[in-house]
């Protein structure tokens, strides 16, 4: 069973969305991502380490630690505020 854990910036975004069939989006997202810890992009260079998902026209970013079995969701941005 993998752990899993939210940042406080995290879920501070996801209580900021109104739109419930967004929400639903990334509710499944992050339940896709449970199932599979490494289906999303690795990303490089000063984010290496983290993955991310786009759940339009948002970027779903966390990090998996694979040795602890943990999943980490960092936050949740818009596409254009990268």
């Amino acid at each position: 069973m993998v752990n899993v854990s939210f940042e406080a910036v995290f879920e501070k975004n996801i209580g900021k969305i109104k739109d419930n069939l967004l929400k639903e989006k990334v509710k499944k997202q992050i339940a896709k991502i449970i199932s599979l810890p490494e289906s999303g992009k690795p990303m490089r260079f000063s984010r290496k380490g983290t993955r991310e998902v786009y759940v339009p026209p948002f970027r779903l970013s966390y990090e998996y630690k694979k040795e602890i079995n943990t999943i980490i969701f960092l936050d949740l941005y818009h596409k254009d505020e990268q």
